[in-house]
C-alpha cells in the first residue's frame, strides 16, 4: 500500500525539474538564427541555442511550455571551441550545444515569424 503513495526518486526529480513556468528560461539560451535556420522554418525546423547540460527531454518540455506548440522531434548538435587569434592574443571561442526542434505540422512559432 506505501509503495503506490510513494513516488519513486526519479518522478520526484522530473517533476521538480518541470515545475513552474519559470523553467524553460533555463534551458533555452536563444534563437540561432541564420539564413539556413530561416531556411529551415519552412519545414517546420526551428534552431535555438541551448544550455549544454539541457537533454533532450528537458529542451522539447520547454519549447511546448513557452511557445504552445507540440513538439514532434529534437536534435541537438554541441558545437566545440575553437581556436582563435584575437590581434597578438591566441585564445580559444567558447563552444555551445544547439537545438533543432521540429514542430507539428500547421504549428508555428511567432517569434521566426518576422525574420
Amino acid at each position: 500500500m506505501e509503495k503506490m503513495n510513494k513516488k519513486t526518486e526519479e518522478e520526484k526529480k522530473e517533476a521538480a525539474s518541470f515545475s513552474g513556468s519559470g523553467f524553460s528560461y533555463k534551458f533555452l539560451l536563444s534563437p540561432w538564427i541564420t539564413e539556413a535556420s530561416t531556411a529551415a522554418t519552412e519545414l517546420n525546423k526551428y534552431v535555438f541555442k541551448v544550455d549544454p547540460k539541457a537533454d533532450k527531454r528537458q529542451i522539447k518540455k520547454a519549447i511546448e511550455d513557452l511557445y504552445k506548440v507540440t513538439v514532434t522531434a529534437v536534435n541537438t548538435v554541441k558545437i566545440s571551441k575553437k581556436f582563435r587569434n584575437y590581434g597578438k592574443t591566441p585564445g580559444w571561442k567558447a563552444g555551445f550545444k544547439k537545438a533543432i526542434v521540429t514542430v507539428k505540422a500547421g504549428d508555428k512559432i511567432e517569434l521566426f515569424e518576422g525574420v
